[in-house]
């Protein structure tokens, strides 16, 4: 069933996404103004300014239009719920969020989220699972490896080498106006008196000020009001005051014992049914690998997953063993009471 709404910015459209049985419509919406881009290729001299040039003629080109994910309802919750022991108070906020805008005219919005926690525990996966679970793109900026403080905003076309930032590329290259943005590790962020390389941040993770977010290459007003910030940090003393205000901050603590064991029996099972060689391992590991499979951090389950994979093989064996887990986790045991 198609209905339409109207909002503003929005081209009403309304259209049919991929991931129909979770959030099946989305509706247009113009993420800047071809006029203005036009306007300013227009002033270009060619022969001074070639990148910017193309970057006008990009945009002209795909036009303004980009998908904005409108929920039909409630999408189906219960395997992040199970596969995410410790995030269930997050993804009760993110549920209440779709929830308020499911049959109403509203476009989806979610309060910028920074999970809190120490390093493995799944903050990343656990953006990544959300943009899958809301059907629309996602775009990824690690502040650990950051080498240039105008990775999310852009640097002046004025500069050699300089380009547009994160939030152009995902609202001018992709196709949503909406896409989950994940900044990793933001407490890494490393700024010095010339330049705060969070500084974008400030009026991207405000509505108000958002809806004209203006890269510093392409100086173009950007809709970057729909973006759905996950912030990820170990130590929430490294953020700056003015980035906590804006996100609703939780402190994520790694799955308890028995949790993590069923952590690594559903990713156990997921590896085993999605490789064709998997139909030769049985359904489930025996409890002694599951137990020392659950000392170890969710991030690097699925690596000693795939290692005890290949030993079985070689050894011939259609099971899993304690030995042909990763020497580091046949070493550790889980102390009782995690």
């Amino acid at each position: 069933m198609r209905q339409h709404t109207s909002t503003p910015h929005s081209s009403g459209t309304i259209a049919c996404l991929p991931r129909a049985s979770r959030i099946p419509l989305a509706q247009m919406r113009s993420v800047y103004d071809c006029d203005e881009v036009q306007a300013r290729r227009d002033k270009l001299n060619p022969q001074e300014h070639a990148n910017l040039l193309k970057t006008y003629e990009r945009m002209l080109s795909k036009g303004a239009e980009r998908f904005q994910v409108k929920p039909s309802g409630l999408p189906a919750m219960e395997g992040l719920y199970d596969e995410l022991p410790n995030f269930h108070e997050v993804l009760d906020d993110v549920r209440r969020q779709v929830a308020l805008c499911a049959d109403s005219g509203d476009a989806l919005e979610i309060t910028p989220l920074l999970l809190l926690g120490p390093p493995g525990i799944g903050k990343t996966h656990f953006a990544r699972q959300l943009a899958e679970l809301l059907g629309t793109g996602h775009g990824f900026v690690s502040m650990g490896q950051l080498t240039a403080g105008w990775l999310l905003g852009g640097a002046s076309s004025q500069w050699k080498g300089a380009k547009p930032g994160k939030v152009f590329e995902a609202l001018v290259d992709g196709d949503y106006a909406n896409p989950v943005m994940v900044i990793d590790e933001i407490d890494k962020a490393a700024s010095d008196a010339s330049y705060d390389p969070l500084g974008a941040l400030y009026n991207l993770l405000e509505h108000d000020t958002a809806c004209r977010f203006v890269d510093e290459f392409a100086e173009v007003p950007l809709d970057a009001s729909q973006l759905i910030w996950v912030a990820t940090a170990n130590d929430a003393r490294a953020i700056p005051e003015p980035i906590l205000n804006r996100c609703n901050v939780y402190e994520i603590e790694a799955p308890d014992f028995e949790a993590a064991r069923a952590i690594a029996l559903r990713l156990y099972q997921r590896l085993r049914t999605s490789h064709d060689w998997g139909r030769a391992f049985g359904e489930a590991p025996g409890d002694e690998v599951l137990d020392l499979m659950a000392a170890m951090p969710p991030r690097e389950m699925r690596r000693a997953w795939m290692t005890a994979f290949g030993n079985a093989k070689l050894a011939g064996r259609d099971e899993v063993e304690e030995a042909d887990l990763p020497v580091a986790a046949a070493n550790k045991r889980r102390p009782i009471g995690f």
